[in-house]
């Protein structure tokens, strides 16, 4: 279940600007409380909270477990290799394999760090009728009418060769909120393109 301190809850993301820190604010509403009492919590993205799917938990649990028992023995092994051939000061093989070190352990910790603050979204409980986080929704370019179908997700999980996108991305937040039947108006660099929403599926 997707709860931090509220117990489940159904989570309608949108952002704004307060001074120079970007929030993205879920508006939350319990199962428990069918009047429709709200629950709202914001999340600067200063504090480091990371939103993810379980899915994406286990991906990023799975490269740091590749990092830490294969990548990392490989490179101790090129760096004794390269210590045994002798004279360090002149070995360019033991400082790129020591540099490359330094850059994995770095690239561990900043993963380590990310999974201690990882919180897990859960779409069972997340409305159809609207564009929300985890949502799968199929739209149509109203000017090529070429159909796409994209999931919105948190923007560490963002992969469009998967079809995710990121709900901070300008489709992402063109389409948060909106219905089916609906248009969004997403700007663009080249302008402002027109998509249709045709579908929305969790």
């Amino acid at each position: 279940m997707f709860s931090l301190f509220f117990g489940p809850i159904k989570a309608i993301q949108g952002t704004f600007e307060v001074g120079y820190i970007k929030f993205i604010s879920y508006i939350c509403f319990s199962r428990e409380s069918m009047s429709g009492s709200l629950v709202t919590f914001k999340k600067a993205i200063m504090s480091n909270i990371n939103y993810y799917t379980q899915e994406g938990l286990d991906k990023l649990k799975s490269e740091i477990r590749h990092l830490k028992t294969v990548e990392r023995p490989s490179i101790s092994e090129q760096i004794a290799e390269a210590r045994d051939k002798g004279d360090l000061s002149e070995n360019a093989e033991y400082d790129a394999a020591k540099e490359a070190q330094g850059l994995l352990e770095a690239k561990i910790s900043k993963l380590e760090q990310i999974l201690s603050n990882a919180r897990i979204l859960d779409d069972s409980n997340l409305d159809v009728s609207k564009v929300l986080i985890l949502s799968n929704v199929t739209i149509k370019n109203l000017t090529n009418n070429m159909e796409l179908t994209y999931r919105l997700v948190a923007e560490n999980e963002a992969d469009l060769k998967e079809k995710k996108i990121s709900v901070d991305s300008p489709i992402g937040r063109g389409l948060l909120g909106k219905s089916v039947g609906d248009v969004a108006d997403i700007q663009v660099p080249n302008g402002i393109m027109k998509f249709e929403i045709l579908g929305i599926t969790r």
